[in-house]
């Protein structure tokens, strides 16, 4: 299928107002396979129009219709997973395994809000008093405004648009530079599926700041929904204090990984390497600081090592490798720079280390000797580099992992009582205990303190996007 490479707007693909377009690049090879149109200000608007007028008729839609609509929308994903699969390593440059999993992981959004679109909750009561009795109600909270990483293009754009439309918003989908084809192509799959104009709209705004902004602005626009980086997301919380629009941000992580002593390290070693090296480290649940007790410490590291080393590195598009390209250049330099930063800092390659001269890929790279609060320990790496610190005490590792503003995501592996004591000490808005991975479309998935605001996926994702309304009547 060849890719959607337009705009969206009240049900008609075209180009930008200001006919301009931007390159798309293959990060394995740093080909152009594509030259998508650039959003301008007039765009921008008409989406927020589109999105506007087509709102009423949405929210007053049938929650049965809405859910059959989505429930549509997961069954062409269903029959198109390789199509996804293969844009998305094309223009994201992840490995073929990953980009599968990612399409099963996005089109289960859409079945999970297709059931949770029926069972929005309510309540009914009398008051304490006798005098009334109390309904609460759940109704849209209007024109959503949607932006998307280019981590992974697929599933943030699902996580979004399954809970908005289910509730009955209209939606603008703002996704990342680097990876809009993905987008476009989830919201020709919404189209086909027979989402009336107007509900589902993409925009590619440039320069995207303002143009974000001006959208904010706009009275219509009721939510915003963003998953990013911290420092974006605190300043769009600050665009949005102006208008006092409701939010929710996934923001950015800093995860721990606890070894206890008494691990079974074939545990720790599996799930360490699914929580470091999924997406090729490109998550902001993946594993970015390494606390293995001494007891531990150096089976854990040559077992990491011998694993690490097993790990097949090129292109997605052949599907015998494990770990792809980063998704630009810059990022592959970035992870480089903070490599070279932990070792100028001390500590030690024991793998790894190198970038590949063509094409925007980085070794699976293993480091000892890190310590806590360096350069790299306090930064979320974003790269397939796993570094670790040794630590003598329980304690001392709990306080190391909360020393953090961020509170995405932790691990912990040990015997389970004791690992359990842990996770309830930790300051994350999510645990993985024994495990490397826990993002289900089930669960509610987000942080604390500056990894983010708000729920997205369980049954708590579809509340985002509902306002509760008090009608007292007579007892």
């Amino acid at each position: 299928m060849k890719p959607h490479t337009d705009l969206f707007i009240d049900g008609q693909w075209r180009p930008g107002s200001d006919d301009q377009r931007f390159d798309v690049t293959d990060p394995a090879d740093l080909s152009t396979i594509a030259r998508f149109a650039a959003a301008g200000e007039q765009d921008c608007m008409d989406a927020v129009d589109a999105a506007a007028a087509a709102q009423p008729a949405w929210a007053a839609t049938a929650p049965r219709e809405r859910s059959e609509l989505l429930r549509a929308a997961y069954e062409i994903l269903t029959d198109e997973t390789e199509d996804l699969a293969e844009l998305m390593v094309r223009e994201n440059g992840k490995s073929w395994a990953d980009a599968v999993a990612e399409a099963g992981y996005a089109k289960e959004f859409f079945r999970w809000f297709a059931e949770e679109a029926v069972r929005v909750p309510g309540d009914y009561r009398l008051s304490p008093s006798g005098d009334k009795r109390i309904i609460v109600d759940r109704q849209p909270i209007g024109v959503s405004l949607l932006i998307t990483p280019w981590n992974f293009p697929a599933a943030m754009a699902t996580r979004k648009l399954g809970p908005a439309l289910a509730a009955g918003c209209t939606t603008i989908l703002k996704p990342a530079r680097e990876t809009p084809l993905t987008a476009a192509y989830v919201v020709d799959v919404l189209h086909r599926a027979g989402l009336p104009r107007g509900v589902v709209n993409l925009v590619t705004p440039v320069p995207t700041g303002p143009l974000v902004k001006r959208m904010i602005d706009r009275p219509e626009v009721r939510k915003l929904s963003f998953t990013g980086s911290t420092e974006v997301g605190r300043e769009l919380l600050h665009a949005c204090a102006d208008s006092v629009v409701s939010t929710s941000m996934e923001l950015g992580g800093n995860a721990p990984l606890i070894v206890l002593p008494g691990a079974n390290l074939d545990a720790a070693v599996a799930g360490a390497l699914l929580a470091k090296m999924r997406n090729g480290g490109s998550a902001c649940t993946a594993a970015n600081r390494f606390y293995v007790h001494s007891s531990v410490h150096d089976e854990f590291v040559a077992r990491m090592n011998l694993a690490l080393g097993n790990v097949s590195a090129g292109p997605g598009l052949d599907r015998t490798n494990d770990l792809g390209a980063l998704v630009s250049v810059l990022e592959r330099d970035k992870v480089a720079a903070l490599v070279e930063s932990a070792v100028a800092e001390g500590a030690t390659i024991v793998r790894g280390g190198k970038a590949s001269p063509t094409g925007a890929f980085y070794d699976a790279t293993l480091l000892t000797g890190v310590r806590h609060g360096s350069t790299i320990n306090t930064t979320e790496i974003f790269g397939p580099v796993t570094a670790v610190v040794r630590y003598d005490d329980v304690d001392e590792a709990v306080r190391m992992a909360n020393d953090t503003v961020y509170g995405l995501m932790a691990y912990v592996f040990g015997e389970e009582r004791e690992a359990i004591g842990v996770a309830r000490r930790l300051e994350a808005g999510m645990v993985a205990v024994n495990r490397g991975v826990v993002s289900d479309p089930a669960a509610p998935f987000g942080g604390v303190k500056q990894s983010g605001l708000g729920r997205e996926g369980g049954s708590e994702g579809i509340l985002e996007f509902l306002e509760e309304k008090y009608i007292a009547l007579t007892a």
